[in-house]
């Protein structure tokens, strides 16, 4: 064996702050998955730039992140409009040289439109907040990041986009583009020094998806509605992003990681045929 690679391998010198001084910017880092990237990036030492349209939910994570000693800042808008999105990179780069991670949270599958009742505004709907937000975000971020050196840029998409999705073929197949969308980027900026890797999410209680509502009475069955056998959380999320975007994962790139207890594994959609139609937690069939 030869050392003659070793030096190209980035030392990592603290595992406690795996992120210590760096930029890191976050959309939808207010709520959600989005909020707890965030706040685990500043643990580990990054400056968060998080956007959310939801101001007050913005400005509370921010607050948090400082009273626990780290650093972040709030900005309000829209990231479906790219004038939005212009400004708020304006607004980042005026104080920051250059973004180390970018992290494209944003996404819904609502308003959900079956298919035979869907329309050309909810498929642009299904493209704004799910695929649109990615390229404009990435667009104005991508030159900063080039010329400072590289860095790691993580998509939030769904596990939908990995595996055939019946509810909304419009939504699965958005989430799809997203995920090749990372594949794709992840070959053209490697010789800038930018990994680029994508996240599946699936099963993870949010305020969008509340999934322990939805389930009361049925807990029980969690083992088999998931392979590992419990219920997501947004930590779970945010601790495959920081992996995704220190130099943990100096040697992945292109890849989409199913973050998903092993659903994606396992099976994942079901015909009840009491319900009449797809479920992806069968409570009887």
């Amino acid at each position: 064996m030869t050392d003659e690679h070793r030096p190209n391998v980035p030392p990592i010198e603290d595992w406690n702050r795996l992120l210590a001084g760096r930029t890191a910017v976050v959309t939808g880092g207010g709520g959600g998955i989005g909020r707890a990237i965030s706040e685990l990036f500043a643990q580990h030492g990054a400056h968060v730039e998080l956007i959310d349209i939801d101001g007050d939910a913005a400005h509370e994570t921010a607050a948090t992140i400082a009273d626990s000693g780290g650093s972040a800042r709030a900005h309000v808008g829209d990231v479906t409009d790219f004038d939005a999105v212009e400004e708020f990179a304006v607004q980042v780069l005026a104080d920051r040289p250059k973004i180390d991670v970018l992290v494209n949270n944003v996404g819904d599958y609502r308003p959900l439109a079956r298919f035979r009742e869907s329309s050309p505004a909810s498929w642009k709907s299904m493209y704004d907040i799910n695929l649109f937000h990615m390229f404009a975000v990435t667009r104005v971020f991508l030159d900063t990041m080039i010329h400072g050196g590289g860095g790691s840029i993580v998509n939030i998409h769904s596990v939908e986009g990995m595996r055939g999705y019946p509810g909304d073929p419009v939504y699965g197949a958005m989430k799809a583009a997203a995920a090749a969308f990372t594949t794709d980027l992840a070959v053209g900026m490697g010789r800038h020094g930018i990994r680029v890797n994508g996240i599946g999410p699936d099963l993870t209680q949010t305020a969008q998806v509340d999934y322990i509502g939805t389930s009361a009475g049925f807990e029980h069955l969690w083992e088999s509605w998931a392979p590992v056998g419990r219920l997501g959380w947004p930590e779970d999320q945010a601790r495959v992003a920081l992996f995704l975007a220190s130099d943990l994962s100096a040697f992945v790139s292109g890849h989409n990681i199913p973050v998903d207890g092993g659903t994606r594994a396992g099976g994942g959609w079901f015909w009840s045929p009491s319900e009449r139609r797809f479920v992806n937690r069968p409570k009887g069939l």
